[in-house]
This record gives C-alpha cells, structure tokens and sequence, in this order.
C-alpha cells in the first residue's frame, strides 16, 4: 500500500503554558464539532503553540473567535499516512533532501496496527516545489 501524502491547512494559537490549555482547547473543538486532521504543541517565547491543523478552517476560526483565541493566518504543512516499516519517514525526508528542500519541522509516530502518521512543515517558498517532490494530493 502507498503511502498518503495530504496537503494541509493549519492555524496555530499561543497560549499560556500552563497545565491544561490544550485540554480546554481540543474540548472546545469538540465540543463545537471541529475535526482535527493534527494537533501538535509545544513550548515558545510567549508561551505554547498550538498548531491545529483541519479541513475546517472556517470552524476553526468560528471557534477561536467564539474563545477570544488569536488565531494566526492559515498556514499549511503536508500530513502522511501509511504501512508502518523500516525508512518509511526516512523515504519523504530523503525526496526533500535530493531537491534541497529544508523541513522546518516534522513529527511521526507508529500508530499501531502496522501503520504510522507524520506532520511536516517547510518554508512557504519552497511549499509547491515539496508538493511535487512529495506527489502530494
């Protein structure tokens, strides 16, 4: 089976790095029926970073505007899914490498049941260059 390579749309929040915030964010999402495709934090200079990453920026932005959350203009990244197996993250990061393509950030993880997911990022500038790359959809 081959492998998924999605584009993505996110927006991120920062938030104060408390315990809890993500909590209180993702049962808001729920709770107003937004998906999630990813969610990733982590810690910054003005406090954590929440990337949210959804088909439905429109809920999203409802949401964020409904919590007075500032919510950042649209970003996007590629998500991928596919056969958990030796050098499966290796193979996208290598088709980057070979067109000189920098990853800003990226995180995997086995999913179970002999599959894993990975969220990446590049610069916007090299965006459509990693699609093709990439052959993402």
């Amino acid at each position: 089976m081959a492998d998924s390579v999605r584009k993505v749309q996110y927006g991120y929040v920062t938030v104060p790095n408390r315990p809890g915030q993500g909590a209180r964010m993702l049962l808001e999402l729920k709770n107003q029926g937004v998906d999630l495709q990813a969610y990733s934090g982590f810690p910054g200079k003005k406090g954590a970073q929440i990337d949210l990453v959804t088909q439905d920026m429109r809920g999203l932005r409802r949401v964020a505007r409904l919590n007075g959350w500032t919510l950042s203009k649209v970003k996007k990244g590629f998500l991928i899914q596919g056969a958990d197996r030796m050098g499966a993250v290796h193979r996208h990061l290598a088709k980057l490498a070979e067109k000189k393509i920098n990853v800003v950030a990226a995180d995997a993880v086995s999913a179970g049941k002999g599959r894993y997911g990975m969220i990446l990022w590049v610069r916007p500038k090299d965006y459509a260059r990693a699609a093709r790359a990439l052959r993402a959809r």
